[in-house]
């Protein structure tokens, strides 16, 4: 494979870097490092350009090399970041789930999650993931760092606490309450009936 498979002017490599660029961002809330991870990213990928074997798509293998960008520059800030303190915001989540929830922890009949039809069919939409990047960005900073640790980057819980300096219980605690606030954005802005044509 040759750098001009990976040149600058090709329209795929455009769009490609566009989705580096938003997920970097969804994942460090920094703009201007997430545009940093992305030019690294780019050049570590043309510099290994006549390395890359074909085993993978492009955009895994560019993907892989960004996904390692953004867990080395999280592993670095993480250490002058603290979130043993919960914000206001993650409080104000904690009220909206207790009002779901009636004696024995049962789902109150108006907090019950709805039928959403088919998410397989869902999680293949492109539309869907538009959805849910902006449910993302809508969670506390805090709560959604976590998650994206967590399931976008595959840190374990005990890296996770580690690197953040929280407690395993306020790890679950946060995971539980980003999955949460992403299931009441989805319901209402996808799942929804109608949803989906505004």
């Amino acid at each position: 494979m040759s750098h001009a498979a990976l040149s600058f002017d090709d329209e795929s490599f455009k769009a490609l870097r566009s989705d580096m660029l938003r997920f970097a961002e969804l994942q460090l809330r920094d703009d201007q490092m997430a545009e940093d991870m992305v030019q690294e990213a780019i050049i570590a990928a043309l510099d290994g350009a006549q390395g890359y074997a074909g085993r993978a798509a492009i955009k895994t293998w560019v993907f892989g090399i960004l996904r390692n960008k953004i867990v080395d520059a999280i592993r670095s800030r993480s250490r002058t970041c603290n979130l043993s303190a919960l914000t206001s915001e993650d409080e104000q989540l904690d009220d909206a789930f207790d009002a779901l929830f009636g004696r024995g922890d049962h789902w109150r009949p108006e907090g019950r999650p709805r039928d959403w039809g088919d998410p397989e069919e869902a999680l293949h939409q492109q539309q869907f993931w538009a959805v849910f990047d902006a449910c993302l960005k809508h969670l506390p900073e805090n709560t959604a760092r976590v998650f994206m640790m967590r399931e976008f980057l595959e840190f374990d819980t005990a890296e996770i606490c580690a690197e953040l300096k929280i407690n395993t219980s306020n790890c679950h605690v946060i995971l539980h309450r980003a999955r949460n606030g992403l299931r009441r954005c989805l319901e209402k802005t996808w799942f929804a009936p109608g949803a989906k044509s505004c």
